[in-house]
Protein backbone atom coordinates (compact mmCIF):
# COMPACT_ATOMS: atom_id res chain seq x y z
CA UNK A 1 0.00 0.00 0.00
CA UNK A 2 3.02 1.88 0.92
CA UNK A 3 4.14 2.35 -2.72
CA UNK A 4 1.07 2.52 -4.20
CA UNK A 5 0.29 6.07 -2.50
CA UNK A 6 4.01 6.60 -3.44
CA UNK A 7 3.21 6.22 -6.76
CA UNK A 8 -0.31 8.18 -6.94
CA UNK A 9 2.14 10.87 -5.38
CA UNK A 10 4.46 10.40 -8.01
CA UNK A 11 2.02 10.98 -11.16
CA UNK A 12 0.39 14.10 -9.40
CA UNK A 13 3.97 16.22 -8.58
CA UNK A 14 6.01 14.48 -11.64
CA UNK A 15 3.98 17.35 -14.19
CA UNK A 16 5.09 20.00 -11.99
CA UNK A 17 8.80 18.77 -11.61
CA UNK A 18 11.12 20.13 -13.71
CA UNK A 19 11.69 18.49 -17.64
CA UNK A 20 14.50 16.01 -18.26
CA UNK A 21 15.90 14.20 -21.05
CA UNK A 22 14.96 10.48 -21.93
CA UNK A 23 18.46 9.11 -20.75
CA UNK A 24 18.63 11.44 -17.86
CA UNK A 25 20.03 11.71 -15.63
CA UNK A 26 17.03 12.47 -13.40
CA UNK A 27 16.27 12.70 -9.39
CA UNK A 28 13.99 11.77 -7.93
CA UNK A 29 12.98 12.10 -3.97
CA UNK A 30 11.98 10.27 -1.06
CA UNK A 31 11.70 9.37 2.67
CA UNK A 32 12.12 6.34 4.54
CA UNK A 33 8.75 5.76 5.79
CA UNK A 34 8.15 3.20 8.75
CA UNK A 35 6.77 0.48 5.89
CA UNK A 36 9.60 0.52 4.22
CA UNK A 37 12.06 -1.02 7.48
CA UNK A 38 12.62 -4.41 8.13
CA UNK A 39 13.10 -6.09 11.72
CA UNK A 40 17.02 -4.28 11.92
CA UNK A 41 15.11 -0.92 11.15
CA UNK A 42 16.67 -0.22 8.28
CA UNK A 43 15.17 -0.43 4.43
CA UNK A 44 14.69 -3.86 3.79
CA UNK A 45 16.21 -4.50 0.61
CA UNK A 46 12.94 -5.55 -1.41
CA UNK A 47 12.16 -2.11 -1.04
CA UNK A 48 15.31 -0.78 -2.54
CA UNK A 49 13.79 -2.32 -5.64
CA UNK A 50 10.90 -1.12 -5.89
CA UNK A 51 11.67 2.42 -5.54
CA UNK A 52 13.95 2.30 -8.54
CA UNK A 53 11.02 1.38 -10.55
CA UNK A 54 9.41 4.34 -9.21
CA UNK A 55 12.29 6.71 -9.92
CA UNK A 56 12.10 5.07 -13.94
CA UNK A 57 8.48 5.80 -13.78
CA UNK A 58 9.60 9.42 -12.74
CA UNK A 59 12.09 9.24 -16.12
CA UNK A 60 9.54 7.83 -18.23
CA UNK A 61 6.80 11.24 -17.07
CA UNK A 62 9.35 13.77 -16.66
CA UNK A 63 11.18 12.88 -20.20
CA UNK A 64 7.63 12.96 -22.05
CA UNK A 65 8.26 9.29 -23.23
CA UNK A 66 5.74 8.11 -20.83
CA UNK A 67 1.91 9.31 -23.10
CA UNK A 68 3.98 8.47 -26.30
CA UNK A 69 4.38 4.90 -25.03
CA UNK A 70 1.03 4.49 -23.31
CA UNK A 71 -0.77 5.05 -26.62
CA UNK A 72 1.19 2.42 -28.33
CA UNK A 73 0.19 -0.05 -25.42
CA UNK A 74 4.02 -0.47 -24.70
CA UNK A 75 4.38 -1.81 -21.03
CA UNK A 76 8.27 -1.44 -20.01
CA UNK A 77 9.40 -4.62 -17.58
CA UNK A 78 12.85 -5.54 -16.07
CA UNK A 79 14.29 -8.31 -17.23
CA UNK A 80 17.75 -8.30 -14.82
CA UNK A 81 18.89 -6.06 -11.96
CA UNK A 82 21.83 -6.02 -10.16
CA UNK A 83 22.26 -4.06 -7.11
CA UNK A 84 24.88 -3.39 -4.36
CA UNK A 85 24.80 -1.74 -0.93
CA UNK A 86 27.06 0.57 0.65
CA UNK A 87 25.25 2.19 3.71
CA UNK A 88 21.88 1.86 5.36
CA UNK A 89 18.80 3.77 4.90
CA UNK A 90 16.82 4.75 8.56
CA UNK A 91 13.35 5.56 9.26
CA UNK A 92 12.52 9.21 8.34
CA UNK A 93 16.09 9.91 6.36
CA UNK A 94 15.46 12.37 3.14
CA UNK A 95 16.99 10.75 -0.23
CA UNK A 96 16.91 10.70 -3.99
CA UNK A 97 17.25 8.24 -6.65
CA UNK A 98 19.56 9.50 -9.46
CA UNK A 99 18.72 7.36 -13.02
CA UNK A 100 20.26 7.31 -16.61
CA UNK A 101 20.29 5.67 -19.46
CA UNK A 102 23.96 4.21 -20.13
CA UNK A 103 23.47 2.41 -22.96
CA UNK A 104 21.36 -0.34 -24.75
CA UNK A 105 21.80 -3.39 -26.98
CA UNK A 106 19.15 -5.27 -29.33
CA UNK A 107 17.00 -6.57 -26.88
CA UNK A 108 17.35 -4.39 -23.46
CA UNK A 109 18.04 -0.51 -22.15
CA UNK A 110 20.08 -0.65 -19.50
CA UNK A 111 19.56 1.85 -16.65
CA UNK A 112 22.31 3.14 -14.04
CA UNK A 113 20.58 4.26 -10.74
CA UNK A 114 21.67 5.55 -7.51
CA UNK A 115 20.67 5.91 -3.97
CA UNK A 116 22.03 9.13 -2.37
CA UNK A 117 21.76 10.62 0.86
CA UNK A 118 22.90 14.01 1.12
CA UNK A 119 26.45 13.60 -0.66
CA UNK A 120 26.68 9.83 0.08
CA UNK A 121 26.56 7.11 -2.36
CA UNK A 122 24.18 4.44 -0.54
CA UNK A 123 22.84 2.02 -3.38
CA UNK A 124 23.83 1.33 -6.69
CA UNK A 125 22.00 -0.65 -9.62
CA UNK A 126 22.04 -1.52 -12.79
CA UNK A 127 18.57 -2.21 -14.14
CA UNK A 128 18.39 -4.15 -17.21
CA UNK A 129 14.67 -3.55 -19.09
CA UNK A 130 12.42 -3.69 -22.21
CA UNK A 131 9.71 -2.90 -23.74
CA UNK A 132 6.79 -4.82 -24.79
CA UNK A 133 3.83 -4.56 -26.87
CA UNK A 134 0.95 -6.09 -27.99
CA UNK A 135 3.41 -7.88 -30.79
CA UNK A 136 5.35 -8.69 -28.18
CA UNK A 137 8.70 -7.70 -27.07
CA UNK A 138 9.88 -3.64 -28.96
CA UNK A 139 13.33 -3.61 -29.77
CA UNK A 140 14.99 -0.67 -28.10
CA UNK A 141 16.25 0.83 -31.34
CA UNK A 142 12.07 2.24 -32.10
CA UNK A 143 11.48 3.15 -28.20
CA UNK A 144 14.34 5.84 -28.50
CA UNK A 145 13.11 6.62 -32.35
CA UNK A 146 9.85 7.26 -30.28
CA UNK A 147 11.75 9.92 -28.30
CA UNK A 148 13.42 11.45 -31.01
CA UNK A 149 16.89 9.43 -30.62
CA UNK A 150 18.71 7.89 -33.14
CA UNK A 151 21.83 5.41 -33.10
CA UNK A 152 24.41 7.93 -33.49
CA UNK A 153 23.10 9.56 -29.93
CA UNK A 154 23.79 6.13 -28.19
CA UNK A 155 26.32 6.76 -25.27
CA UNK A 156 29.28 4.89 -25.05
CA UNK A 157 27.64 2.43 -22.41
CA UNK A 158 30.61 2.45 -19.63
CA UNK A 159 32.97 -0.66 -19.10
CA UNK A 160 31.74 -1.81 -15.72
CA UNK A 161 28.12 -1.82 -16.96
CA UNK A 162 29.15 -3.54 -20.07
CA UNK A 163 30.84 -6.65 -18.00
CA UNK A 164 27.68 -6.88 -15.26
CA UNK A 165 25.29 -6.55 -18.20
CA UNK A 166 27.35 -9.68 -19.65
CA UNK A 167 27.40 -11.52 -16.38
CA UNK A 168 23.27 -11.23 -16.02
CA UNK A 169 23.16 -12.45 -20.01
CA UNK A 170 25.20 -15.84 -18.79
CA UNK A 171 24.08 -16.45 -15.81
CA UNK A 172 20.36 -15.95 -17.51
CA UNK A 173 22.58 -19.16 -19.89
CA UNK A 174 23.46 -21.14 -17.39
CA UNK A 175 20.14 -21.14 -15.33
CA UNK A 176 18.66 -22.20 -18.74
CA UNK A 177 20.92 -24.69 -19.82
CA UNK A 178 21.96 -26.30 -16.03
CA UNK A 179 20.22 -28.85 -14.76
CA UNK A 180 19.07 -28.58 -11.05
CA UNK A 181 19.73 -32.50 -9.82
CA UNK A 182 17.21 -34.37 -8.07
CA UNK A 183 15.11 -32.54 -5.55
CA UNK A 184 15.79 -29.62 -6.67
Amino acid sequence: MNLLVRLIWLLLVARFRSRCHVLGPVRTPFRVMPTDLDILRHVNNGIYLSLLDLARTDLLIRSGLAPRVRRRRWVAVVTAESIRFRRSLTIFQRFHVESRVVGWDDRNIYVDQRFIRGDELIASALVAGRFLGPEGSVPPAAVLALAGLEEKDRPAMPEWAERLAGAQQALASSAIQEDPGPGV
